[in-house]
């Protein structure tokens, strides 16, 4: 019996979802063994994007927005590692795992849902400093750095550590950066009212975008919105503007303002996975893989791409538009990717991809929010509610859609969590203290006075 083997690159929403699609299309082909189906990525679970601001601001909980690969998969062979390479040609793919030597393995149709990864840029400091925001790890370590910060103002005698850590700075104004800021900002004001010695007003939060204008996404009237209502509470968006320099967290704008920052965020922008250049396949000048509108790699057989990854043609656009990068076309070119490819191993015709993009939603904040869907403009709490509401939708699985409602059902009665669990970062520190020599901090010369906290309140 010839086995044929499916061999799915990237475990996100493109390539969970179709292998999930295929595991259900080809359950007799599974069962038989006439087909196997592995799927590679460097973590065990797919994490659903679109909610890494609400979890990294505590409206719901971050193992929730997470979907296990194993549980969902059952049928599908789960390796955790990474493809460094691929050689198409000899249906070879190389694998480097989480641990051991690095091994190929080969296939006989192979599945292209790498996604991207952050666009950074040669800026100084921003390797050593800088936060990204794609990961739900970089969503609860933002979390408690956060919340952190405002445990280092409260307890500090220094008005230079204490601005330092009240400064916030986000960097790019797209979906990601826009909404990472709203949330955390949001939910930093509510934790003010629990510190003596922090007030909103002392907090310090920036934007920074490039470009003349933020979520292109939702419109230009909806942008300009969506400046005027963070800069109404107090958020400086800074339009037309670079960042130049973050060494030792001292922040300099194109601009001329510069002060210093404990939290540098970096969103500004993605860019195909550059493993792609470690293949054979087509790519355009985004680097991205190039497909025909079925989702077949152009000019290649036996190979399909599908997301981020993929330069995919837009049958609803003019001639030549491409689908943009967005979860919205991710969620339905999955279900398609999968459907084809499980009609390619039985020899029937494949369906095109053609989805007219119907519009954005973006969350500014509890029951905050801006949309712009078929043509209609929305904003403030039927925004944030359709926002919520498209994508608990789209979240995968009926398990996971449950536990975040059931989180959002638990807000409405109880206050947010405010705890920073910061130690997650450092979980060696306490031990590593106690194993090494006690150190004492020298004493203050006997002629300072001693210090003492501010005793402002809210």
């Amino acid at each position: 019996m010839n086995t044929r083997h499916v061999l799915i690159a990237g475990g996100g929403y493109v390539g969970m979802y179709t292998a999930f699609r295929l595991q259900k299309a080809l359950r007799k082909e599974l069962k038989r063994g006439e087909v196997t189906i592995t799927i590679v990525d460097p973590r065990s679970y797919m994490t659903y994007q679109p909610f890494l601001p609400e979890a990294a601001a505590g409206n719901l909980e971050p193992r929730h927005v997470v979907v296990s690969l194993r549980a969902v998969l059952p049928r599908v062979k789960v390796i955790t590692g990474r493809i460094v390479s691929v050689d198409h040609a000899n249906r070879t793919a190389r694998i480097e795992p989480r641990a051991g030597d690095v091994y190929d393995l080969g296939y006989d149709e192979l599945v292209v849902a790498l996604g991207s990864v952050a666009r950074t840029l040669p800026i100084p400091g921003l390797a050593q400093h800088g936060i990204g925001f794609k990961q739900v790890e970089e969503a609860i370590q933002l979390r408690n750095h956060v919340l952190d910060r405002l445990d280092v103002a409260e307890s500090t005698t220094s008005e230079a550590v204490r601005q330092r850590a009240l400064s916030f700075v986000f960097v790019g104004g797209g979906y990601a950066g826009v909404e990472a800021l709203a949330e955390l900002e949001d939910m930093a004001r509510y934790a003010c009212r629990y510190y003596e010695n922090v007030r909103p007003e002392d907090m310090r939060w920036v934007l920074v975008e490039a470009a003349d204008r933020i979520l292109p996404e939702v419109g230009e009237d909806m942008g300009r919105y969506t400046v005027r209502a963070l800069r109404e509470r107090g958020i400086d968006v800074k339009l037309g503007t670079l960042l130049e320099s973050c060494v030792d967290g001292k922040v300099i704008l194109s601009d001329g303002s510069s002060f210093e920052s404990d939290t540098i965020v970096w969103t500004a922008g993605v860019k195909a996975n550059p493993v792609l250049a470690e293949t054979d396949l087509p790519r355009d000048k985004q680097g991205r893989v190039r497909t025909e509108p079925d989702l077949r790699v152009v000019g290649v057989e036996h190979a399909w791409a599908a997301g981020d990854s993929a330069a995919v043609p837009d049958l609803t656009g003019p001639p030549g538009a491409l689908t943009s990068p967005s979860a919205q076309h991710a969620v339905r070119q999955a279900k398609v990717l999968g459907d084809n490819v499980a009609r390619s191993l039985r020899g029937k015709l494949l369906q095109d991809y053609r989805h007219k993009h119907v519009g954005s939603v973006a969350s500014l904040g509890l029951h905050k929010g801006v949309a712009q869907v078929y043509g209609i403009k929305l904003k403030g709490w039927l925004a944030w509610f359709m926002h919520r509401t498209y994508h608990v939708s789209r979240m995968p699985t009926f398990n996971r859609k449950t536990r975040i409602v059931a989180d959002w059902t638990l807000r409405l009665f109880f206050h947010r969590e405010i705890v920073s669990l910061g130690s997650l970062q450092r979980p060696r520190e306490e031990f590593e203290r106690s194993a090494l020599p006690r150190q004492v901090p020298p004493a203050a010369p006997e002629d300072r006075e001693p210090q003492r906290l501010g005793t402002g309140g809210n």
